[in-house]
This record gives structure tokens, C-alpha cells and sequence, in this order.
């Protein structure tokens, strides 16, 4: 185990841990806010939001100033700017002016934890983004989620999700014209590819994988189990199942969690979904059910333990609309290079019983765990859209009672017709093209979301790449 860094990286014992969780769910108003910060010697806060990419924005302040009841607001324009800081030329129905005013940020306090990788005494704090008026903005991404979870509440529904993020550890690379490597091990070699499972692969990253849990645990994050993908150093993190805006707001903390314990390593984590060239990508599979709100129970099986109508029009659903959706879930010009053939994910929109190979998989399990899994998202979707996306082409496809396509047990990724979007800007065009998503995503959203896409697909294009120099320089 490595020496532990500042205040807040002690690892907590069990008793511990349960009175920190205890005591983070009980903190509902600023004032138990203030006795939570006080207790644990808190000297300053970050409050943070998710924008557009999934990337945590907001303001650090000290913690006496964050229970003074203070003000906070960022600017409208942080979520109309590309991945790569640019604002995109007004299209379709994106329009940007840079004299848009502030949107406050109010605190859910529910999320309040601490920052174990901080030297001096940190926490942190997931914002919701409001208007002067206090209404709602409908283009930041915890609302996008929320509104389609309203969707089902209305129906006397309660969404339940499970994601699975899967990332690779590189070695560090300041410059991006070299390509990514894989770290040097606790062995001294670099990890190889065909280490799927391999406990040996993951002990190569032992001091690592012990900083992982213990932020975790500081933090209130619940690992379910923790592998080693097929990829060269690609790992694979389970999340419990539960309240899909709480297991965003996980991920959204994972992601940091992760990144933070790897440069505590002097090496890189990435959820680029394809960084590394003949490697497998990184997917967010999405593990999805759907209960009654009063009972409990699985709407997805009868009381005989069948699969009902509900369960077969959720998968219709996701057949019909998922496509038209896969620039939520997909949503970077690399993204696509995961879903192509020969790289493990599914090229189709093809659903079976315990079938890897199709865009959605139904697990073996008893009725009260029947599940979908969605196999498309990336490991850089923002993930509160992945999963408002996801959980929204399901709930259209109960609305209106959409049939699936006959199950199939054949490999479906490997040739035939790519079924999907092959790229950036079809994936925009069919978006935008969906009305029913103007319903349930918001149109501020729709309009805003799709021309950033428009936008850094604009940049990407000013990029000459490798491929262009080798085999165009002197052919053409």
C-alpha cells in the first residue's frame, strides 16, 4: 500500500464508513450541511456540474462562504461550447449569443461528500443548474435525466439502472501525435491484450486499484466487482443497481475518482472509447429494469414469471429509437470507431437471450432480475445522458406499445449491414429528425446538444491526421 496523501486520503473502517453514510444521507438542509462540513474540518468546496461532455464545471469556494447561503452562478455559454472549448456557428435550431447571462447553481446536498485526493481538507457538492427564475435549465444534463424520470413517475413507474464503465490505463503521453501505450506494471512490462478476466491483469495495477477503493469509500461510492477487460491494462468497474440519478451522479464521480487515482500513480485513465489502435474500445453498458412504484415489482415479468408486454415493447422501443438516440450514447468522432466490426461491440440494432454480440442483451436471470442490457453506450458518453437516453427510447416504446424484431442467437457483429449511424453527423441528422424527442429531451436541448455536435465535428475536420499524411503526402 502507498503512503496515504493529505487528510482526507485515511481509509475508514467499516464501522466508519456506515456512521459517513449514515450521516450523508441525513444532511437535507444548509445548516446540517455546516455541521457535516465542520465536523470533518472542512476548509473548502468545490460545487461542480456535469456539462454537456459529462466534464465537472462549477466554482471552489471556502466551505464558511458555501453556508453563508451564498450565490452561485456560471455562465449560460459553458454548455454551448465544444469538447474542445469552441462555440459553434448558429444551425438548425442552436443559436448562441455570447451576452447570454448566468444560471445559478443550486446544491443537492444529498451528494455532498469528500474530495480523498486533496491534500487539505476538500468536498464536494453536485449542483443542479436553474435560470434567474429559478425554473429548470433543460439542456444541462442532470435535468435531461431527471425530465424523462418524471416521464416514468407519471405512469406510476420507477426506472432502475446498473452501468458498467470499462477505461484503459496508458502511460503518459504529453504529446498527441505519438499514440497511447500501456502503463509499465508492478512485473516491470507492459500488460499485454487477451487479459480478460485475468486477476493476474489486475494485480499488475495493485497500488492503484487500492487508491480506487479507498476513495471510493471516502466518498460513499459502491463498487459491485472491479476486472480486467480484453484490452491491454483495460479495466472494467461494476455499479450497484438503483435510482438512475443516482447512479450517474456515481459515475460522474467514478470518472474523477478514477482519473485522480491514476495520475496518484504517474500514469494516465482514459474513457476515450477507442484510444488505442487494434485494442478493443471502451463501452458504459447499461443494465436497465423498470418497477412499479408501489409494489415493487418487476413490470418486465407477469405474476406467472413470464415476460410480459411491457418488457417486449421496452425492447421495441430500444430497437426503434436507440439509433436515432446514438449521439447521446455515442457522442465523439472517436466513438464511432468503437462500434465498427472486429472491435467487440455491436454494430446492429439486434437484441437476444444472453447474447454479446447484439445492441441489447437480456441476461440470464429469475423473473423479479428481468433486465436489459443496452450494449451501445461508450465510455465517454456524458452519463446522464446516456442513460435519459437509454431509459427514453424504452418508456416511447411502452407508450406506443412498439414490437420488437424475433430474438436471434447468431453472431451479429462481424459482418452484414451496420445497422447504426457510422459516423458523427449522420448520428446529429437522425437526432434531430426524431420529433418525439423534442417531447421528451426538451427542444432548448435537442437544438443545443445537436449543434455543439455540428460543431466539433467542424473542429475535427480542421485536424489533418496520420492516415492523411502516410498515404496521401506523396500518392496524390
Amino acid at each position: 500500500m502507498p503512503v496515504k496523501r493529505g487528510f482526507n486520503n485515511v481509509k475508514l473502517s467499516p464501522d466508519e464508513a456506515s456512521a459517513f453514510l449514515d450521516s450523508k444521507r441525513g444532511v437535507r438542509s444548509m445548516h446540517e450541511a455546516a455541521e457535516w462540513l465542520a465536523v470533518r474540518g472542512i476548509d473548502d468546496l468545490e460545487c461542480i456540474t456535469p456539462d454537456l461532455a459529462g466534464v465537472a464545471r462549477g466554482k471552489m469556494m471556502p466551505a464558511k462562504k458555501f453556508t453563508a447561503n451564498t450565490s452561485l452562478a456560471l455562465p449560460s455559454a459553458l454548455f454551448m461550447h465544444t469538447i474542445s472549448g469552441d462555440y459553434p456557428e448558429e444551425s438548425g435550431e442552436f443559436r448562441y449569443s455570447p451576452n447570454d447571462g448566468d444560471l445559478k447553481l443550486v446544491p443537492d446536498l444529498s451528494t455532498l461528500a469528500l474530495v480523498p485526493w486533496e491534500n487539505d481538507p476538500t468536498a464536494q457538492v453536485i449542483c443542479d443548474v436553474v435560470d434567474t427564475a429559478g425554473a429548470a435549465v433543460g439542456y444541462s444534463p442532470r435535468n435531461v435525466l431527471k425530465r424523462v424520470m418524471a416521464l416514468y413517475e407519471n405512469q406510476g413507474w420507477r426506472p432502475v439502472v446498473a452501468p458498467e464503465i470499462e477505461f484503459y490505463l496508458v502511460s503518459k503521453n504529453v504529446d498527441p501525435d505519438y499514440p497511447l501505450v500501456p502503463p509499465i506494471g508492478r512485473s516491470g512490462r507492459q500488460i499485454q491484450s487477451g487479459q480478460s478476466y485475468s486477476i493476474g491483469g489486475v494485480n499488475e495495477f495493485d497500488e492503484l486499484i487500492d487508491d480506487i477503493y479507498d476513495f471510493s469509500d471516502a466518498q460513499g461510492l459502491e463498487i459491485d466487482t472491479l476486472i480486467h477487460e480484453e484490452g491491454a491494462a483495460q479495466l472494467e468497474i461494476n455499479l450497484r443497481h438503483g435510482n438512475p440519478l443516482e447512479l450517474a451522479d456515481q459515475v460522474f464521480m467514478f470518472k474523477r475518482t478514477i482519473r485522480e487515482a491514476a495520475l496518484g500513480q504517474d500514469i494516465y485513465a482514459t474513457f476515450m472509447a477507442k484510444p488505442i489502435q487494434g485494442q478493443p474500445g471502451s463501452a458504459m453498458h447499461i443494465h436497465q429494469s423498470v418497477v412499479d412504484a408501489r409494489s415493487g415489482r418487476n413490470v418486465f415479468s407477469n405474476e406467472d414469471g413470464r415476460a410480459s408486454d411491457l418488457f417486449y415493447h421496452f425492447l421495441g422501443g430500444m430497437q426503434r429509437y436507440v439509433p436515432c438516440a446514438l449521439i447521446m450514447m455515442a457522442p465523439y468522432v472517436n466513438s464511432y470507431r468503437r462500434l465498427t466490426y472486429g472491435m467487440g461491440a455491436p454494430t446492429n440494432n439486434a437484441w437476444g437471450y444472453d447474447n454479446r454480440t447484439t445492441a441489447f442483451r437480456v441476461p440470464s436471470s429469475d423473473a423479479a432480475g428481468r433486465r436489459v442490457e443496452n450494449r451501445l453506450p461508450s465510455s465517454d458518453a456524458n452519463p446522464y445522458l446516456a442513460i435519459a437516453a437509454s431509459l427514453a427510447c424504452g418508456y416511447l416504446g411502452m407508450m406506443g406499445k412498439v414490437k420488437p424484431g424475433e430474438p436471434t442467437d447468431r453472431t451479429v457483429n462481424e459482418d452484414g449491414e451496420i445497422e447504426l449511424p457510422r459516423g458523427l453527423l449522420e448520428a446529429v441528422a437522425a437526432f434531430e429528425a426524431e420529433d418525439a424527442f423534442r417531447e421528451v429531451f426538451s427542444r432548448e436541448f435537442v437544438g443545443t446538444y445537436a449543434g455543439v455536435k455540428r460543431g466539433e465535428h467542424e473542429t475535427f475536420m480542421q485536424v489533418i491526421s496520420p492516415w492523411e499524411r502516410e498515404f496521401l503526402l506523396l500518392q496524390v
